[in-house]
């Protein structure tokens, strides 16, 4: 399989992946009424086991169909760093829809984390439209609509089981 697109796809699913969930978590849980602090530490721990487990993920499926393809054992170098990129997206991407938690305890702090997050689900559409060379405007409304869900998503169950 081409490293390019292993590489690609690791980059633009972490980050993906890393805000929606995130962002998605983070509406529950601020609009069930926790506290700041909660959210704050539920989100630092949210996003650091679940980059861990998305590279785990991609190492292993990216190592099973290179061996699949191959039909032989192959070098585990291309999916270790694939999951690598995973990582790291992950954790770069969920603290943009924390950060406004940890900044301050602005009773607002949840709108401008999903403002951010719809943001750079944008931009992840625009670059990756581009690095695919393919219509921009259907790639952003794809990014940002499926964050809107996530959210949404979010903040039903979070009113659902408020506290």
């Amino acid at each position: 399989m081409n490293s390019k697109i292993i590489y690609l796809r690791n980059i633009v699913f972490g980050i993906e992946d890393g805000l929606v969930s995130t962002v998605g978590f983070i509406a529950g849980i601020a609009s069930a009424g926790v506290s700041h602090q909660f959210v704050v530490i539920s989100g630092v721990v949210l996003i650091a086991v679940e980059a861990f487990s998305m590279a785990v993920g991609s190492f292993l499926s990216e190592y099973s169909a290179e061996e699949y393809e191959r039909h032989k054992e192959v070098p585990m170098h291309q999916s270790l760093v694939g999951a690598g990129i995973m990582f790291i997206s992950y954790i770069v991407a969920g603290f943009v829809p924390l950060s406004p938690f940890i900044i301050g305890t602005s009773p607002r702090s949840l709108v401008y984390s999903v403002i951010l997050s719809l943001i750079a689900l944008g931009i992840l559409g625009v670059i990756s439209a581009q690095v695919s060379k393919v219509r921009v405007k259907r790639q952003v409304i794809r990014m940002v609509v499926v964050g809107g869900l996530a959210i949404a998503i979010g903040v039903v169950i979070g009113k659902f089981l408020k506290v």
